[in-house]
């Protein structure tokens, strides 16, 4: 297994473990783990087998690339686990998980999918809005999933709940070939955000 170059990041892509959802939905998480990986870059993920948790690994994997699982025991007692990961990290429970996968990262990439990864994507986003996750979030807004989520969050602005200059915590895509150009493309995000956390 080769290990990512010395400029490659540890990117972390939250995505669903459903295998019930439109196949596009993985085709799209496998492609975006190959493209990850024929980068040089890491992927850090829940550590799931199947959906398009399986998916973005299974991707990765076939171009010889590295991706770190980081699950709670009691899923891999579940048997829930990818057998093939290039590491597999054990913790306590979901929160650690989230901690950990958070400070593990260079950057995130979320995919569709449900509760849980809407869980995850707030939770980094509201790390952003305090200044405790500096790195680019990018959203693959596939065939317009999470548009009502976006209009959510200008409602949010609008009413005033947050700042306008929070709408540019994270950046949205519609294909995974602009993904990793949409990282690289990402400003830096305040050193003072904390500042302007409640405005």
């Amino acid at each position: 297994m080769q290990s990512a170059n010395s400029t490659g990041r540890r990117i972390l892509v939250f995505c669903a473990s459903s295998g019930s959802c439109e196949p596009h939905f993985h085709d799209a998480a496998e492609a975006l783990g190959r493209e990850i990986a024929r980068a040089g870059h890491t992927i850090v993920y829940g550590g799931g087998a199947v959906g398009s948790m399986g998916a973005v690994a299974g991707g990765a994997l076939s171009e010889g690339g590295e991706v770190v699982g980081i699950i709670p025991r009691f899923m891999r007692e579940l048997e829930w686990a990818h057998p093939g990961l290039s590491e597999l990290r054990l913790v306590d429970d979901m929160q650690q998980r989230k901690r950990d996968m958070l400070a593990t990262s260079d950057a995130i990439v979320t995919l569709p999918g449900g509760s849980g990864t809407f869980e995850e994507l707030f939770e980094a986003i509201t790390s952003k809005r305090l200044g405790l996750f500096p790195n680019p979030i990018v959203i693959l807004n596939q065939r317009g999933f999470y548009d009502p989520l976006f209009e959510l969050l200008e409602s949010s602005v609008s009413e005033r709940f947050m700042n306008e200059a929070h709408l540019e915590m994270w950046h949205s895509v519609e294909r995974v070939a602009q993904v990793l150009p949409a990282i690289d493309a990402a400003a830096h995000w305040p050193d003072d955000a904390v500042e302007f956390a409640t405005l």
